[in-house]
Formats: structure tokens, sequence, C-alpha cells
């Protein structure tokens, strides 16, 4: 949830020194930012909703012995991710913290924001400065990349449990900061990997801390249950219409191309090939085995804190013995949930995580713009617009290779989560040759886009400033060259059961709103599955199940059970989805209701 980078000097230093360290930060987050810094009154911390630059700006140049800045991915971050400011404590964090024993989900949001309290009653109880991080282990689970400021003591205490904090010399005094590429830019020499805890001088008069802004507007989470969000649920529908069905598969004589022979199996099935067949492991740890490097991170793993993200870090770090940076890539639709288990896997594997956060209120304005655009005129076939902006995903693994000097990255996607309708809806044949979740080549994207582009001639809201989003972003998923990419699931058999034991066992957090542990980090899901649901009859979940069917990992009969309880609207998840991006519930899903249905004609 963001990056920071921190000064303490012998003597007063100018923080301008500091102002490329401070725009590379601003990756990990442009809508919320904070400045932690040493004044003559003693600290002040600084909070505010806007990238750290202008916050920057407003300040000026400061002369400081000692300075933090933060950037986060706001507007209104998880509660756990803030600075947290007591009158003799400030607690400065790259990561949630969530408080153990509180249940699965966050309650009572104010409760994370009492780390420095816990910190400053700890002390007073007589709990040992060197002693803190282990209290704070007790009390909290999820990541600690943490600089802790203790004014009364005149002391700076820095400490992680997922290696995600460094600490160098500079000609200025030392530098710290959430990833190690800022601090070698800097020209710092003896840069150390932060685990356990160090202590830093910073002596002063004994001042009260001053806080601005702290406990800022926070990220919108799951809605309570009261009066209206029962009268909003009950206007999901949820129509079970008596479809013709594939007899072999699930899928429903709606799906775009499909046809059945004479006993009924679809053209889907004739031309399935199998998929979740992996190749022996020992081929992986062969093709590994030159990006190892001795007492150092060697892969990079691309990490939602999905289920099959986090199985494959588990993999990575459990079984094929690697040392993985995770890269986490928020843009705007990313959920608490997601974020919350992010922490929670990178600190129980002790793996750093390097977020990098798109400008948040620009993506969700263009998801807002292209939703209004598909309201006047619903169309199946542009539903993934809505999902465009995640796509530069992609572009920043290339940055993060850069940044951290690491090679080879290591992805852990469900070779059974492939979607031909999503495209088949908007005209496109399916391929049934293709060997990757997500197709490639400038040809087949060239067709796709004709199509979308003819789509969206129907609605001209579509034609906003979103557009060079939307395409760079397919660009860089389907068509840019991956170099040292290997899919874990090329190698482990993907295995439901195990993967869901597995994770439990972390402690990875499910929804309240579903059975199904597949995409409930994504705040679009429930969303694009209550419309094709609506209007088509089926979802995602019944392409998905239909390829475990076709594998021999589950019967028939258990797949129709599996999305008879997977296809229920999810109203928590669309509840957020609409107030996140400002529109009125009822309205909207009055207006997906209306829709002509693809069946029952």
């Amino acid at each position: 949830m963001g990056s920071y980078i921190g000064l303490i000097a012998p003597n007063q230093t100018s923080t301008s020194s500091l102002a490329q360290s401070l725009r590379h930060i601003e990756q990990g987050g442009r809508n919320s930012s904070s400045l932690v810094w040493l004044s003559s009154d003693g600290y002040v911390v600084q909070h505010a909703d806007e990238p750290i630059a202008s916050l920057v700006k407003h300040q000026g140049t400061l002369k400081t012995r000692a300075f933090i800045g933060r950037a986060g991915s706001g507007p209104g971050e998880l509660a756990g991710a803030l600075p947290s400011a007591s009158d003799d404590v400030v607690v400065v964090n790259n990561g949630v913290l969530l408080e153990k024993n509180r249940g699965a989900t966050s309650g009572d949001v104010k409760s994370y924001l009492s780390v420095s309290s816990f910190i400053s009653a700890s002390l007073g109880e007589g709990v040992a400065l060197h002693e803190v991080a282990e209290s704070l282990y007790g009390r909290y689970d999820g990541v600690f990349a943490c600089t802790i400021l203790l004014p009364a003591l005149g002391k700076a205490l820095l400490f992680s449990n997922n290696g995600g904090l460094y600490l160098g010399e500079s000609t200025s005094g030392k530098l710290f900061a959430t990833e190690q590429y800022p601090l070698r830019q800097m020209g710092c020499r003896d840069i150390m990997q932060v685990t356990d805890p160090v202590l830093i001088d910073i002596p002063m008069e004994k001042r009260p801390v001053v806080a601005h802004g702290v406990q800022a507007a926070l990220r919108p989470h799951a809605p309570n249950i009261n009066k209206q969000s029962i009268s909003e649920e009950r206007l999901l529908e949820y129509p079970r219409p008596e479809l013709r069905r594939c007899t072999k598969c699930l899928l429903p004589e709606t799906m775009p191309f499909i046809h059945f022979d004479e006993a009924g199996e679809c053209n889907y099935c004739k031309n399935y090939r199998l998929r979740n067949q992996p190749k022996p492991k020992e081929d992986l740890f062969g093709l590994v085995e030159r990006y190892r490097r001795e007492g150092e991170a060697d892969c990079i793993v691309p990490f939602s804190g999905g289920r099959d993200s986090a199985y494959g870090l588990h993999l990575v770090t459990k079984e094929l013995g690697m040392r993985p940076v995770t890269y986490t890539y928020d843009w705007g639709m990313v959920t608490d949930l997601a974020h919350r288990n992010v922490s929670r896997m990178c600190a129980a594997l002790g793996v750093e995580n390097i977020v990098v956060a798109a400008d948040v209120r620009k993506k969700r304005d263009n998801i807002s713009r292209n939703l209004a655009a598909w309201l006047k005129n619903p169309h199946l076939g542009m539903l993934s617009i809505l999902t465009a902006g995640d796509k530069h995903f992609f572009k920043y693994i290339q940055d993060i290779k850069e940044q951290t000097g690491i090679s080879l990255n290591l992805w852990g996607v469900n070779p059974l989560e492939v979607t031909h309708f999503k495209a088949g809806f908007l005209g496109v044949r399916p391929y049934f040759a293709e060997e990757r979740v997500y197709s490639s080549g400038a040809m087949k994207q060239l067709r796709y886009h004709w199509l979308r582009t003819r789509a969206m001639v129907k609605s001209p809201g579509y034609f906003n400033r979103s557009l060079w989003d939307t395409f760079s972003g397919e660009y860089y998923r389907s068509i840019s060259k991956k170099e040292d990419y290997f899919d874990i699931f090329d190698y482990w058999k993907w295995d439901e059961t195990q993967i869901e034991d597995t994770l439990g066992g972390y402690g990875w957090e499910r929804a309240e709103d579903t059975n199904s542990t597949w995409r409930i980090g994504d705040g679009t899901a429930g969303f694009y599955n209550y419309v094709y649901h609506t209007v088509a009859g089926f979802t995602e979940h019944d392409t998905f199940r239909s390829n475990q069917i076709r594998e021999g990992d589950i019967t028939r009969e258990e797949g129709l059970r599996l999305i008879g309880e997977e296809n229920r609207p999810r109203y928590q998840n669309i509840k957020w989805y609409l107030d996140t991006l400002g529109f009125d519930f009822t309205e909207v899903v009055n207006a997906i209701n209306l829709i002509p249905k693809l069946y029952g004609r």
C-alpha cells in the first residue's frame, strides 16, 4: 500500500536532495501522501489525498535532521496502511496491519489507527525498546516495513518482517526506503536489508507530535447491512432459465458461436485440448537454476493477492526454493480484501512487496465514463472495456525488472480461466488452439479492436480520454514481447482443493458475499458477472467449471451445483463497485434488469 523514503542526518539538511527519490516513490501511489519531519517545535505529521509532489511543493524546501516522505494509492487509503501518530510516537509503515482475533474483515476500521497508541502504552508498561517489534507482531498481522519515531527517547526504530525496508549511508546521513532502488540512485553505500530492529539516535528536546489530516477519508468498504442495503439487495435478480446445455459440460445455448451435435455435445467440448496437464517439475527447476542468486532476491512474482497468484507465491518460495520479490499493480479496482491478502501472504513468507499504483482518480474516472457510455447502449461484447485499465499490469513488470536487477518473473495464471465468450459477444470466433489464457498476436488484436470500435460508434461516450489507456494496455498485455517469463502452473497441476487448503493455512481471507474463491479481490467481477447472468443466463463460472469437467477434475453434476451457488449476485462487491465509481445502485441495477434477455425468445 505505497512506499516511502526517509533521512536521518547529523545536522540540518535540505530536503531538496531527496527530490528525485520522492518522485520515484510516487510509483507506489499518486493520490495519497504523507510527510513527517522534525521541526523546531517537534515532529510534524502531514497527510493529504494528493500526490506527494504537490504536498512537498506546499511545504517548500525544509531544513531538518529527520524526514520521511510516503506515497500511497488513495484517495483515502485502507486504514491499516496510513501513518499513525500519538503525542509521543509516530509510525510509518509500508503494508496493511490487521489486528489479530478481530475476524476476517474490518469490523472497526478505527482500531487499525491505534498502532502508535499501542506502542506508547507498551513502553509505558515496561516493554523494552528492542522488544517493540515483537510486541507488534503479537498484536497485528500483515506486513511490517516499519519506521517508528520516538521523540521522548530521541530514537528511531526500523524493522521489517518481510525484508521490505533498506538502510544505507549517504553524504547527508542515513537514508532508508521501502525499496533498494532509490538508495542506489542516491549513491548510498553499505546498503543493508533491514529485518531485525535497528536503532538510530535523533536527539531532540521533548515536544508533542503535531499531526495534520492523518485520519483521512478511508477507502470504500463493504456496506453495512441496514434497511437500505437490504432493499437494494432485493433488486438483484437471479433468474434460473431453462437453457439447453451441453450434455458433457455446462455451456448453454446463449454461449456465442456454440452449436450442438446429435448427442447434444457442444463444439467447445469437441475442440477442447487438455490444459491442466503440467510438464515435469524438474524441467522448471532446471530452467530457473541459472537465475538463482545466493542471499539475494532472484525472481519477481506478479501478485494480485488472488487465489492463484497467492498459491503460486507459495510454490515459488516453498517448493522451488526461490527468493522472490512480489509486484502488485493497484489500478483502483483492487479491493481491500485483496490488499489484506497481499499483506498476510508476504508477511507469512517474509517476501518483499513492491506496489505500483496508477493514478487511481484518473483510472476510476475512465471507468466511470465508459460505464456511463455502456449504460446508454448495453452491449455484452463491450463489458470488457470496463476492465481495460488493469492491463498495464504487464507494462510495469519491465520497470520492476530494471529497478531490482531481477530478470526472471514467475506467474501463477490458472490454465482453466479461458473465457472465449467475452470477446465472442463482440463477434470474435473462439480460437480453440490458443495455448495461453491471454490471447496474443497483432492481427487478432487488430480484428478485436475493429469490432470494438464498431460497437463504440453506437454509443459515442466511449470516445473519451480513456482511449489511450485502453489501447496501450491491450498492447502491453497481448503484443509486447515477454522475456524470462514462466508460468508456475505449466509445471504444477492446478488443484482447487489443494490450493484452498494450503491458503487456509496462511489465513488467506475469503469474501463474505460468495462461496467462490475466484476473483474475490477484483472490484469489477461481481458487476460484470451479474450482467452476463442476467442477460445471457451464465457467467465466467460456467466456462471455468466446464473446463474442469473436460479435464476430469469434477463431474457435470458437481459443476451444476457449484454454478448454482457461484452465479448468485454479489451485493457487497457490486455495491462497492458502483459506490466507488459514483453511480446510484438502484438506477444501474434497474437498467441492467431491463436489458432484453438472450433466452426465452
